[in-house]
């Protein structure tokens, strides 16, 4: 009689290994970054791979006008811009490690 647990120490194996492959693939996206922008560039900022926001540059032309609540939308929606794009680079990323399988919780 085969062993019942023989298959089960090979999926362990195997989820292991893909978890380090994970990890590995995380760690070097979190050094790619991206960039979000809005109001035609009057706001630029940019996130990696880690989901951390990295810069933020302001055209000092969208501030003259004194308009802080419109500056602080401009930044919020590059922000969002850029956190997405980073999701989308990371969810790529990881295709290489699940082989295109949706895989919940990793992103």
């Amino acid at each position: 009689m085969k062993n019942p647990l023989g298959n089960m120490g090979n999926i362990l194996k195997q989820a292991q290994a893909m978890q380090a492959k994970m990890a590995k693939v995380q760690e070097q996206a979190s050094t790619k970054t991206v960039t979000g922008t809005a109001g035609g560039g009057s706001v630029t900022v940019t996130a990696n791979g880690a989901m951390e926001l990295v810069g933020i540059v302001i055209d000092p032309e969208a501030v003259k006008s004194g308009d802080v609540e419109m500056v602080q939308d401009l930044v919020m929606a590059a922000s969002n811009d850029a956190l997405r794009k980073a999701r989308e680079m990371m969810a790529e990323e990881m295709k290489s490690v699940t082989g295109g399988m949706n895989v919940p919780g990793l992103i």
